[in-house]
């Protein structure tokens, strides 16, 4: 049988704190198994450290590779963190953004791993359906200049357009 799922490269050596992390705080996740780190690698790899990390971020399996420097993370991928309600946006946002992570526009925001994620309520996606809709649009607008997500300011804008 195929399968599919994410091989995050962590250029940090981060890989097996990183997932530690997603499970102490996403529900549904889990680390599942680490592979050590054999003599003889190059890039700076230290042998017997977590080489590859094979975790479960709420339900969706993912590899996690520590391999030295020479790629990183970027936003080009991003975990959807799909939650229900302005209470839920802020406590996982607070969680992703501390201790060395950062913010970023429209949901987006990145953790101290190098990791993005959006942390989107279900709100903004029956807000905005499928942008066809005058109010639609005016909720998609207003997505557009936030950087977290404000479910108050979503239906403002689509109840007053």
């Amino acid at each position: 049988m195929v399968t599919v799922r994410p091989h995050l490269w962590f250029g940090n050596n981060k890989a097996g704190e990183a997932a530690a992390f997603y499970a102490e705080h996403i529900p549904g996740s889990s680390v599942d198994s680490v592979v050590k780190t054999p003599e003889g690698l190059p890039d700076g790899t230290e042998p017997g450290g977590d080489f590859i990390v094979e975790f479960t971020v709420a339900g969706l399996p993912v590899i996690g590779l520590n391999a030295g420097p020479d790629l990183t993370l970027d936003e080009a991928f991003s975990f959807y963190l799909s939650v229900e309600g302005q209470e839920e946006v802020d406590h996982y946002w607070d969680i992703l953004i501390a201790d060395g992570g950062a913010p970023g526009p429209c949901g987006w925001c990145k953790d101290k791993y190098g990791v993005s994620w959006q942390v989107i309520p279900k709100e903004l996606e029956e807000l905005c359906g499928t942008y066809s809709t005058p109010p639609e649009i005016a909720a998609m607008n207003a997505m557009l200049k936030m950087g977290k997500i404000d479910v108050a300011a979503l239906q403002a804008a689509h109840d007053g357009a």
